[in-house]
């Protein structure tokens, strides 16, 4: 097994990788993938549950557990604090997304870990943030859509507000995450600081919101679900073929041109209820509608096919099946295959973004074994013998 240290941007790097589920380690994962010496932590007697998800078999943990080094100790018992704090003592980083007490409670605050370690950076990761009256509530992503807005808007009209299909909250608090500790990291290398990284769910999700909060303050106006299309913006949309639906996007007036000779229908591009941008707002849904009389008698081929030849931006709505079979995500290995002992055709998402001079890498996926690098951390980077780990597993600690 390579280890993670030796290629990427943030080799060199250490990060001790508490909590578990998504918020915190997808932080985790981003920072593993390009590079950093990721331990992540789990209780001996309580694995992360994302070993158990996925849909039809566990597949969710070889992704977000990549790269990942994996060890147990328990935090609830001071020889497992005290195991921490020396390896608090050699590392840059400390990533938790337990609720915003638990970490103090357990004599392993900011405060204490920062006399340790004055360089460690913390990684905070919760619902509703580390201050606030509503810090101490257990904070899920769904509930941290829904506060930060973008649940409201999720969804057609006609029905309540949707989930998105994706963990979408936790994963931008997690992002938010590494983006704070990267910006804490240029701190340190100037002045030796270490500092806390505050990433709220709801928060997160409110950085997303566009000018949400300005239309309000400012006009008063609330939006709403808008199901497809993006409202006064025409015409982008979803539009039927006899086998799919398809994307396309041609609201620029230019564009909207090169659409309507596609069509064959040139005269549209010059009638006043289209000649430009204001005019196709107002009159959004019969020209939809006119698309869609159009394309749902060919093929999303045929119609691609013509979107390409005018420069018509448009797309299929891809599924997994389709970004496995796709020129485009082959071309730039957007997806790789990785070894694992008990899955033979586990391909996974690639790194993201791609760096010319220190790419990320998938060196493997998450380890199948709790506790797989006890021997590794407590051992090379401790200096721990047999006979101490031992000790520390008879009595529960590891």
């Amino acid at each position: 097994m390579t280890d993670s240290a030796a290629f990427g941007a943030l080799k060199g790097l250490r990060v001790i990788e508490l909590g578990q589920l998504i918020a915190g380690p997808f932080c985790g994962q981003l920072m593993a993938d390009h590079g950093a010496e990721v331990i992540k932590v789990e209780a001996p007697d309580r694995e992360d549950p994302m070993r158990k998800w996925g849909q039809n078999a566990p597949l969710w943990w070889p992704v977000v557990a990549r790269n990942k080094k994996c060890i147990t100790l328990n935090l609830r018992v001071k020889e497992g604090q005290d195991l921490l704090k020396e390896l608090v003592r050699k590392s840059d980083f400390l990533l938790e997304n337990f609720r915003p007490g638990t970490m103090e409670k357990w004599g392993l605050g900011y405060d204490e870990l920062s006399k340790i370690n004055p360089g460690l950076i913390m990684i905070r990761v919760s619902g509703y943030g580390q201050t606030g009256p509503e810090s101490s509530k257990a904070g899920y992503g769904s509930i941290g859509e829904a506060m930060g807005g973008m649940r409201n808007l999720a969804g057609d009209p006609s029905t309540p507000p949707s989930r998105i299909g994706l963990s979408i909250g936790d994963s931008l608090a997690a992002t938010y995450a590494c983006l704070g500790a990267l910006l804490a990291l240029r701190h340190r290398d100037q002045t030796g600081e270490g500092q806390v990284v505050d990433s709220a769910i709801y928060e997160s999700v409110l950085a997303m919101m566009e000018s949400v909060v300005p239309e309000y303050s400012q006009t008063g106006f609330i939006r709403q679900r808008t199901g497809s299309i993006l409202p006064k913006v025409a015409p982008s949309n979803a539009y039927p073929t006899k086998d799919g639906d398809i994307l396309i996007g041609a609201n620029q007036d230019s564009v909207f041109g090169r659409l309507c000779e596609a069509m064959s229908r040139p005269e549209l591009a010059q009638d006043p209820r289209y000649v430009d941008h204001y005019n196709r707002g107002e009159n959004q849904q019969e020209l939809d509608d006119l698309i869609a009389d159009w394309t749902r008698d060919k093929t999303a081929d045929e119609v691609l096919d013509l979107m390409e030849k005018y420069a018509v931006p448009a797309g299929k709505i891809f599924t997994a099946k389709d970004m496995m079979e796709n020129e485009q995500y082959k071309a730039r290995e957007a997806i790789v295959k990785v070894d694992h002992p008990e899955f033979d055709k586990l391909y996974m998402q690639n790194v993201a973004p791609k760096l010319s001079k220190t790419p990320g890498h998938i060196n493997w996926a998450g380890p199948t074994e709790m506790g797989a690098h006890n021997q590794e951390v407590y051992g090379s980077i401790l200096g721990k013998d047999q006979c101490e780990l031992g000790a520390l597993k008879e009595a529960g600690v590891i």
